[in-house]
């Protein structure tokens, strides 16, 4: 067995990591092999990434057919169900962040767009949770990727209790970026997460989505809640990265997060 194979099945091995697509696991742990680091130190390395791109924004192991079931009782009922999506979006600390603008949110950001039949949520996390509060038109196709193979299969489960077209599959969109073409694509707080792994995947995912639009966001505090000039240094970068590609960008500050809206021109 290589020491890459060794490195992926020594990382799966750990509760923590088992559900992370392995091919993830595999472009993390050859870029710390190929550093010259040992077995046990790429081995580290390559937990602590993990970590960083997906492992801190789950506080607990999550009970996603507990959960499943309880979005079933509730699916029938607009205000229970929504109350039961918040309930499930506060296991992530991505999602959570975002519960207290959740309605402004996607009302502001609809405001600005034409009917949208087809969404790519990228990184999604729980994202998919907001659907309740998204003005999509009507048979809509939502497809959405993350890391994990569990919290997919619940997502994808979900979606189907929404009768939502699509699907949710754990892919590497670092080295599996899905096709098609769509009318809005979501990076919400994907970003920085991604830069940990790959320094300038924000060009390459900018310029290579196909959609009409596209909504990238960023945290305005840290995980721990601190200030760390996030709100003034995000911006900043991103719009030095999308400088010259004639892309219309309409900002949106709210208290929690800062975000984007890209129309590419000729759509």
């Amino acid at each position: 067995m290589s020491e890459l194979a060794q490195l992926v099945t020594t990382v799966q091995a750990g509760a923590k990591y088992r559900q992370v697509h392995p091919a993830l696991i595999q472009r993390i742990g050859a870029a710390e092999l190929s550093k010259g680091r040992s077995l046990k130190q790429a081995t580290k390395a390559t937990k602590n990434k993990l970590h960083q791109v997906g492992g801190a924004y789950l506080q607990s192991r999550v009970d996603y057919p507990a959960w499943l079931e309880k979005l079933e009782k509730a699916r029938e009922d607009r205000q229970a169900l929504q109350s039961t999506c918040r309930e499930v979006m506060a296991l992530h600390a991505s999602t959570r962040e975002r519960l207290p603008i959740l309605e402004t949110f996607y009302q502001r950001i609809f405001s600005e767009l034409p009917p949208i039949h087809s969404v790519l949520d990228l990184a999604c996390g729980l994202n998919p949770l907001a659907l309740p509060w998204m003005p999509l038109a009507e048979n809509a196709r939502y497809q959405a990727y993350d890391i994990y193979t569990n919290m997919m299969t619940f997502v994808g489960h979900f979606m189907d209790l929404l009768a939502v077209s699509g699907e949710a599959q754990a892919c590497d969109v670092l080295g599996e970026l899905p096709g098609g073409r769509y009318d809005l694509a979501l990076l919400l707080k994907t970003l920085p997460c991604l830069e940990q792994i790959e320094k300038d995947v924000g060009t390459r995912l900018l310029e290579t989505i196909d959609t009409a639009y596209l909504l990238v966001s960023f945290p305005v505090r840290s995980l721990g809640g601190r200030d760390k000039g996030m709100a003034e240094n995000y911006p900043t970068r991103f719009m030095e990265t999308v400088k010259g590609y004639g892309w219309g960008i309409k900002r949106f500050d709210f208290e929690v997060e800062l975000a984007f809206l890209i129309e590419k021109p000729g759509n």
